[in-house]
C-alpha cells in the first residue's frame, strides 16, 4: 500500500509511519523540520520518501504533496496529523495565530488538495487526526478547539460529497482523546493514552474504513457525555 502521512516527525505521525513501515508498505512522508525526515529515512531507505515543508506555506506544502504522489505513482491512504495548539487562559491574540494558521488554513489547503487527488485516481482514503477537544469550547484554549470543531465539520462534509460521489473515496475522522505527545498541555491531566496504543487503535480503525472513531476507545465514552451535557453544568468543569 502507498501511504502518505503530512505529519510525521513526531506524535501519532510519527508512530503512525513506524507501525506502517515494519508492514512493508511504501511511504511518503512531510514534517517541518528536515533532521527529523532524515532520521526516518536513514531507518527506511528503500520504501520511505520525504519531503520537508511546512503546512503553513501553500506552495511548500503543494510541492511536497505533488513529489510524493510522482514518487509514489498513486496514493492509497493520506493521513494528515500535523496541527498546533497552546494554552492562552489571557486571549492573546498572537497565541492564537498559529492554531488558525496550522489548524484552518494549512490544513483546508493540504485536505483539499488530497481529496481532489482521490477525485482523479477515483479511489483513495483520506483520514484527518482532528481532537475530542473541538466537541465542546475550552476557556483554556480556545483557538485549539474551535479550530478542531472546524475540522470535524469539515470532514463530516465530505463525508457527504464522498458518499453522493461515483468515485470510491473513504474519509475518516479521527478523534484523539489525551496522548502522550507534545499535544497534551497543562497540569492535572487524566486519562492520558500511551501513544502506541493510540497509533494501534487508528490503524485498526482505518481497516474497517470508519467514518469516525474515538481512539482510545474508553474517550468514546466522555465524549458521549461531554458533548450532550447542559452547558449550565458544562461551565462548572
Amino acid at each position: 500500500m502507498n501511504i502518505l502521512i503530512i505529519g510525521a516527525t513526531s506524535g501519532i505521525g510519527k508512530a503512525l509511519f513506524e507501525k506502517y513501515i515494519i508492514e512493508g508498505n511504501r511511504l511518503g512522508i512531510v514534517g517541518r523540520r528536515k533532521n527529523l525526515l532524515d532520521e526516518l529515512y536513514q531507518q527506511h531507505p528503500d520504501n520511505t520518501f520525504t519531503f520537508a515543508a511546512d503546512i503553513i506555506k501553500q506552495e511548500e506544502i503543494e510541492q511536497a504533496i505533488h513529489t510524493l504522489c510522482t514518487k509514489l505513482k498513486h496514493i492509497d491512504l493520506a493521513i494528515v496529523c500535523s496541527g498546533t495548539g497552546n494554552l492562552n487562559p489571557s486571549l492573546d491574540y498572537a497565541l492564537e495565530c498559529p492554531a488558525i494558521d496550522t489548524n484552518v488554513r494549512g490544513w483546508t489547503f493540504v485536505i483539499d488538495t488530497l481529496y481532489n487527488i482521490f477525485e482523479q485516481q477515483g479511489h483513495g482514503h483520506l483520514v484527518a487526526i482532528t481532537s475530542v477537544g473541538g466537541l465542546r469550547g475550552e476557556p483554556m484554549a480556545p483557538a485549539y478547539s474551535a479550530t478542531k470543531a472546524y475540522q470535524i465539520n469539515y470532514m463530516e462534509a465530505l463525508r457527504k460529497k464522498a458518499y453522493k460521489s461515483d468515485n470510491r473515496i473513504c474519509v475518516t475522522d479521527i478523534r484523539p482523546g489525551l496522548v502522550d505527545t507534545a499535544m497534551a498541555k497543562g497540569d492535572g491531566l487524566f486519562w492520558v493514552m500511551p501513544v502506541d496504543k493510540v497509533a494501534d487503535q487508528i490503524i485498526s480503525a482505518i481497516r474497517k474504513k470508519k467514518s469516525k472513531v474515538y481512539v482510545t476507545k474508553r474517550w468514546h465514552y466522555l465524549a458521549i457525555i461531554n458533548k450532550n451535557l447542559p452547558f449550565n453544568l458544562y461551565r462548572l468543569l
